[in-house]
Formats: C-alpha cells, structure tokens, sequence
C-alpha cells in the first residue's frame, strides 16, 4: 500500500500546500512525502524479510544446539542460537533497506552496510551475553512453578515434536 501510494498522481488542494518557509525557500511537500514513505519502505521489507530468515535460522540452529548437547549448557542453545541469527538479521535488513531497495540517491555504498552492520552486531552480541544469566533463572523459576516431573514431560514432549 506504502509503495502504490507514493505511485499515485498528487490531489489539487495537496500541491497547493506546497509553499515557501519562512526564509522564501521553496518546500515541495510532495518530494517530501515520497521520500520519507519510500525509505519506510524499505525498511519494512528489510525488517520482515530479516526477522523471516533469522528466527527460522535461530529455531533450526537452536534445535541442532539441543540435540547434541542434550539438557547441559542451555546457555549454548539459546545464546549460540540468537547470536548466529542476529548475525545474518544484522546485515540482511541493512543491505536490503539502504543498498538494495533504497534510491540511487540515498544509496549506501556496500562499506557503509558493512560497518553499520558491524556495530549493531556488536551490540546485540553484547546484549546476548549479558541477558543469559535470565534465561537461568526462567528456567529455574519454570521448573519450579511447574515441578520437576511437568517440566520433564514437557521437555521431553517438545524434544519429540521438534525432531
């Protein structure tokens, strides 16, 4: 709808708003308009697309982490898992928003995509570490509200389910 929108011919009264500011420059409200909406965009597309391919990798990562280590280090499954996806979501919504969908006039070359990729990267890495003390304690908070033989059976029904 976003990108029909910005395709469509501009109404009589919406050209009219198009004005001088207060310094007698020229404002096209229009330009305005389709500029914003078509890099929103491409930031939409990026960040489904991103969060599509992550979480898919996360849950296949994470269940391959489970079957070789078992009930040990939960901290490998989940950390290990969301720090590969976030890696590949990183630079998916990046290359896709401001490389690949945005306009040649606000294009990012490739290095830009790869440096801002870099940081945030680091910062859901850091994120990622410094959370995993809470994935412990949900787990010990789980276990003990449903019980150590509950929490066994489900455990087990997840782990045949997912396999």
């Amino acid at each position: 709808m976003i990108w029909l929108v910005t395709k469509l011919s501009p109404a009589g009264f919406w050209l009219d708003v198009n004005s001088t500011d207060a310094d007698g420059n020229y404002f096209d409200i229009d330009f305005a308009f389709n500029k914003i909406y078509t890099q929103g965009l491409g930031i939409i597309v990026g960040s489904i697309i991103a969060f599509l391919i992550g979480q898919l990798l996360d849950v296949n990562v994470f269940q391959r982490l489970r079957k070789i280590t078992g009930e040990k280090m939960i901290w490998l499954r989940a950390t290990g898992s969301t720090l590969i996806s976030q890696l590949i979501d990183s630079f998916v919504v990046l290359s896709i928003a401001f490389y690949l969908l945005a306009p040649a006039e606000s294009r990012w070359d490739f290095s830009q995509v790869l440096s801002v990729g870099s940081l945030n990267y680091i910062y859901k890495f850091i994120v990622a570490i410094a959370l995993t003390p809470l994935i412990y304690l949900g787990h010990y908070l789980i276990d003990r509200y449903l019980g150590d033989e509950q929490a066994t059976r489900m455990k087990e029904e997840a782990s045949k389910s997912s396999f």
